[in-house]
């Protein structure tokens, strides 16, 4: 399949992008969950800098819930690809056994917010990359391509600079930092166009497959690790075809029953969506924009 002109102009820009984040940046580095989204724009950092060996690393924070096949997909990934790889994690947190079973938005400040923070601070980076767009999630269609961090990781939507004739502003003052988003302006559907005329590998789990869940409150949860689920009284694994349209952590991401097991059969599922990806997120119920002002992705 060939690329369509527009995914064309979006590749160009995003590559465009990373160029001059990098070429600006003192210690870049891309965030890297093993999802679809962080997959392509690593995929676009190769295609920016290839043949020579990516020159950013990969910086995954380990919440200490995620799914095995994401951790698996994201090593195969890194080493195939040349990156290096950082792995971050909470240890105070993970020693206090916080988890998206018991904590809700605390697990999230913890495990996420705080331990991305204390990463981006141990690293020294000062352009970060991430591969958010803005048709996900209400808070995300308020960042710039180009978005400004306080001291401290804190974004305020309103202090943030204008972006006019494609023009991104890498200046940063004492303290602060630089969150870059290449693929602001793609869709779900662009994205999965462009995995498919690419041919780009994903982690397994956005593909259909049978999977042990449990139906809790309308929402299809995989029991990615049968030791360590909550389970609730009467609630039992059974088997189901399904995949993912996001990936987060297991306890607190919903599936999808679905026949899809190729990116074209996604990409009609996705045409004829009527939901956004990002429903399945339990963890979203709360103030996204909240945890995003605190430091978040």
């Amino acid at each position: 399949m060939s690329l369509p002109e527009h995914l064309k102009r979006l590749e160009s820009e995003a590559i465009g992008i990373i160029r001059d984040g990098v070429a600006e940046a003192r210690n870049p580095v891309i965030l890297f969950s093993g999802g679809k989204d962080s997959t392509v724009l690593a995929h676009l950092a190769i295609r920016a800098f290839w043949p020579s060996r990516p020159p950013v690393p990969l910086l995954h924070v380990d919440s200490t819930w995620e799914f095995r096949d994401v951790c698996a997909f994201r090593d195969s990934f890194a080493q195939k690809n040349g990156f290096r790889l950082v792995v971050y994690a909470n240890e105070e947190g993970r020693a206090a056994g916080i988890n998206p079973f018991d904590h809700d938005d605390r697990y999230t400040t913890l495990m996420r917010t705080d331990a991305l923070k204390q990463a981006l601070d141990e690293g020294g980076y000062d352009v970060i990359f991430g591969g958010a767009r803005r048709d996900e999630e209400a808070s995300r269609a308020k960042e710039r391509i180009v978005s400004v961090r306080e001291p401290g990781h804190g974004w305020e939507p309103r202090r943030q600079r204008p972006e006019l004739w494609s023009l991104y502003n890498w200046r940063m003052d004492k303290g602060q930092t630089l969150r870059a988003y290449p693929i602001s302006n793609w869709t779900e559907i662009d994205l999965w166009t462009y995995i498919m005329a690419r041919r780009i590998e994903l982690a397994p789990l956005y593909y259909a497959a049978p999977r042990p869940v449990v139906d809790r409150n309308g929402t299809l949860l995989v029991v990615d690790d049968p030791d360590t689920m909550r389970w609730k009284d009467g609630e039992k694994a059974e088997t189901k075809v399904v995949r993912f349209r996001t990936l987060g952590c297991w306890p607190v991401t919903g599936a999808v029953e679905s026949p899809a097991i190729n990116s074209l059969d996604i990409l009609k599922e996705t045409v004829s969506s009527r939901t956004s990806e990002r429903r399945g997120r339990i963890s979203d119920e709360g103030s996204l924009e909240k945890q995003k002002r605190a430091g978040y992705f």
